[in-house]
């Protein structure tokens, strides 16, 4: 097979790996994710084909950073923009500290919204990274541009809290002076979006003599698209795209990638053009994205009248496209078992908020096995003891053991299913003065009337059990066993399509994607730990029964 015969599979980052931003240095492409409220913040995964990708590292890793504790859910780390100049990675992001009301236009009422943004930079895109610099809160979606001329500006969507108005009020660009570390100058009001509104996720770029501006607008569900517009002058004023949209799925709902939108751009060494963008891929039986939103890659051309365009000029996302003209370069699989032998928490594990891991979390207290210290609730927005991977396949079966001996109901830990505090399955062990030692399962359920339900209990001997959970699209189960016994499935089947962005009350935030993972609870406040030998996940074709 020769290489222009190469076909990349969309979406190139699956599971939960939304707003990217891409960046080619010398040979290497890196990609820059949104983490929102999970720790360590912001995702680079590194290829050196644009076909496969691994998981590189998590910059903003330590308190002086980042500290999330307290922020809402679906807020956190928004659109991390990757540049590189002066032998520096830059990495602009917004730390978002309330999400306020509905952002619908014309609202009558105010909304709310605090949206801090910062740059860190580093030698190598591995690290360490600097502490950061403030920059602005006026809106959220920063990106970084370098001019040909050494200039440096920032740009980002502008919030108007204000009743009555369009709370995505356009695009304001500022200069930023590197030497004094900190925006100057006025700041421009240099593009207000189109009829469809929500315009947000700035980039710029020069390209023979035009500023090119990509926005992302229609918000970033079914109505998602990308936007560009052009000007001679880097203050405008800025002319749309002859189609306005360059790629979208707003009308095609026969497409497989849907809500794309939320763009960034990349040339390889020959002059290809690929533009990376947000999409999503919904539950067939329910039109929901467990999977969250995901990155996928389109290769685009410059028409000879200086705009650009997908290559077949349809503007529609496509779940399989052409290679570029690069070396095949995969990586190594990662392993399906984690044995938690290594000091230090796998990469494709995170945890929510906290940049103190050491209070919610130990590998080495007990060699070989994650301990987990119950700390709060499920849905906690501060200490809470949770550990868990992205689901990035529609099918799956993730598999783990945990040695737990609750002295009362309030310690709890488990598997768990989890999209946020109102969004989850929780497979637990926990004590009862009847019943004693027993496994159940809780949901907290977004879309019906009683939005929490339990099964009953199941008495389990003193020991560790291993649990089990088995998704097939909306369908999840749970099971159990003792002692390497046979397997004994809970007889319940659960709605996995309640952890999607879909499942849930108008205006609210959700934004992430579905996890699962391992937690421990000690509402006594006593931190009675949890400890897990292992954990498994294995992507697989779908089921039709399960335990097949």
């Amino acid at each position: 097979m020769s290489e222009n015969s190469l076909r990349i599979r969309n979406p190139i980052l699956p599971g939960f790996n939304p707003d990217p931003s891409i960046l080619r240095v010398g040979e290497d492409y890196y990609i820059a994710t949104s983490t929102f409220e999970w720790y360590p913040g912001v995702q680079i995964h590194h290829s050196r084909d644009l076909t496969h990708w691994r998981l590189l590292a998590r910059p903003l890793n330590r308190a002086s950073q980042l500290n999330m504790l307290g922020d809402p859910d679906s807020c956190g780390i928004w659109a991390p923009c990757l540049t590189y100049d002066d032998g520096l990675f830059h990495l602009i992001y917004t730390d978002v500290k309330r999400y306020g009301r509905t952002s619908q236009p014309g609202s009558s009422g105010a909304s709310l919204r605090d949206t801090h943004n910062y740059l860190v930079t580093a030698k190598d895109i591995d690290g360490p990274w600097s502490d950061p610099i403030y920059l602005n809160s006026s809106g959220f979606d920063p990106s970084l541009f370098h001019d040909d001329d050494g200039r440096k500006y920032l740009v980002n969507m502008l919030w108007d809290h204000r009743p009555g108005r369009n709370r995505f009020a356009g695009i304001v660009l500022q200069e930023y002076s590197a030497a004094e570390r900190k925006l100057v100058g006025q700041r421009h009001l240099i593009f207000q979006g189109t009829a469809i509104g929500f315009t947000e996720g700035p980039h710029l770029y020069k390209r023979n003599g035009y500023y090119y501006l990509l926005t992302a607008e229609g918000g970033t569900g079914w109505g998602h698209a990308v936007t560009l517009a052009r000007s001679r002058d880097l203050l405008g004023p800025y002319e749309l795209h002859p189609d306005t949209y360059v790629l979208t799925a707003r009308h095609r709902p026969d497409v497989e990638l849907q809500r794309a939108g939320h763009a960034d751009l990349v040339e390889t060494p020959a002059g290809e053009t690929y533009l990376v963008h947000l999409c999503g891929r919904p539950l067939r039986n329910r039109g929901r994205c467990t999977l969250g939103r995901e990155t996928a890659i389109q290769p685009m051309v410059w028409s000879p009248d200086g705009w650009l365009r997908t290559s077949d000029g349809q503007g529609i996302p496509y779940s399989e496209v052409a290679a570029p003209s690069l070396p095949p370069h995969p990586f190594p699989a990662a392993p399906a078992r984690e044995n938690f032998d290594a000091p230090e928490l796998p990469i494709d594990f995170q945890w929510l908020r906290s940049p103190w891991p050491e209070e919610l979390f130990s590998l080495i207290e007990r060699p070989g096995h994650l301990r987990l210290h119950g700390r709060e609730t499920v849905g906690s927005q501060f200490r809470q003891s949770l550990v868990a991977r992205r689901q990035q396949a529609h099918c799956y079966t993730a598999v783990t053991i945990v040695d737990f001996e609750p002295e009362h109901y309030q310690q709890a830990a488990g598997l768990i299913c989890y999209y946020n505090g109102a969004k989850f399955h929780y497979l637990h062990v926990s004590y009862d003065e009847v019943v004693g030692k027993h496994l159940r399962a809780m949901s907290c359920l977004p879309d019906q009337a009683q939005s929490d339900a339990f099964t009953p209990c199941i008495p389990v001997p003193a020991g560790a059990v291993e649990l089990r959970v088995d998704v097939d699209y909306e369908r999840l189960r749970f099971a159990y066993r003792v002692k390497n016994g046979d397997w004994q499935w809970l007889p319940e089947q659960f709605d996995a399509s309640v952890l999607s962005d879909e499942a849930a009350a108008p205006g609210t935030p959700n934004f992430t994607g579905a996890f699962v993972g391992m937690c421990c609870q000690d509402l006594a406040g006593t931190s009675h730990p949890a400890d897990f030998d292992y954990f498994e996940y294995v992507e697989r074709e779908f089921r039709a029964m399960v335990g097949e």
